[in-house]
């Protein structure tokens, strides 16, 4: 294996496509082609999918990829410390739920490091999107939680997918609502103090067992219910509905998100928020350095960290 190999692979999985990949790198899509079925035949290991619309790296290919750019990062620090002429464009991929420290983190990430070029993903997606994105490689890092209700289904699914979970800090239920919403006037809130307004939840898509879930107290009985699939679609429906959802309690102002109030929910339910890697894949000093910017805005919020 050379190194040119590897970032012919990068090119490629950038692009989808061997000929444009073949443009940016400013070599013949044949050779190309060959140096790539080299490092296919050395490792006895198929990289990619081809087809007539372009090329997807297989499982095998993206847990190739995802080590060899740790190789190529090892290579752009050397070549930083002794050359001045080269710069790799830095890569990352972070997976999540909907949560606003994951987001505060991933812009200090990018603003930190990201430098003249980069190509960096957060993907806020389902929760067995989480799973599934750090299992197959296309995140290195993915954030959820645990509780005492999904924590036995969720602790068996991220053991089968080779995954490992950390936990980060422990929150006590908040439910979130719109600043003028009626519910603001008290310090704390029951269960039943929500009875009549509309509940919020992230929608699961085709895995929507209560134990996906991304807010507690999922399997209570609701009258009005109203799912959606964003951030900002739920933030503006607490608004303009006067709807509430239930989560960890973090709020961030530097994302506009002054128009929403968090307030302590009084049930015995606390939340174990943590991050998901692959147990078999090292982690790149890119996603170690967001860990350590995840747990710096964790810490701003008042929360106590786990080591």
């Amino acid at each position: 294996m050379r190194i040119q190999q590897l970032q012919y692979l990068e090119a490629i999985a950038e692009t989808g496509s061997i000929n444009e990949a073949a443009k940016r790198l400013f070599i013949s899509q044949p050779s190309l082609s060959q140096a790539m079925k080299e490092l296919e035949k050395e490792y006895h290991l198929q990289l990619f999918y081809r087809s007539k619309a372009g090329i997807t790296l297989t499982d095998g290919g993206r847990e190739f990829l995802n080590y060899g750019r740790g190789v190529l990062d090892q290579v752009n620090l050397l070549d930083e410390h002794f050359r001045q002429d080269t710069v790799r464009k830095q890569q990352f991929s972070v997976s999540a739920q909907h949560y606003a420290f994951v987001v505060n983190a991933f812009v200090a990430l990018v603003k930190e490091i990201g430098g003249s070029e980069y190509n960096f993903t957060l993907r806020e997606t389902q929760t067995q999107g989480v799973l599934d994105d750090i299992q197959t490689n296309k995140s290195e890092l993915g954030v959820t939680y645990l509780n005492g209700f999904n924590q036995t289904v969720m602790t068996r699914l991220i053991a089968e997918k080779d995954l490992t979970f950390t936990p980060l800090f422990v929150a006590q239920p908040h439910v979130f609502v719109g600043r003028d919403n009626p519910l603001t006037a008290k310090s704390h809130l029951s269960l039943a103090d929500l009875e009549d307004y509309p509940y919020l939840s992230y929608e699961q898509g085709d895995t929507n067992s209560f134990y996906f879930a991304e807010e507690i107290q999922s399997t209570l009985p609701h009258a009005k219910h109203v799912q959606v699939s964003d951030r900002a679609t739920i933030f503006n429906l607490m608004v303009g509905l006067d709807g509430y959802t239930i989560s960890s309690g973090i709020i961030s102002s530097d994302l506009n998100d002054e128009k929403i109030v968090a307030i302590p929910l009084d049930v015995d339910d606390p939340i174990t928020l943590g991050f998901l890697r692959h147990k078999k894949i090292e982690l790149s000093p890119t996603a170690t350095r967001y860990l350590e910017l995840l747990k710096e805005h964790i810490r701003h919020y008042g929360f106590d960290v786990a080591d």
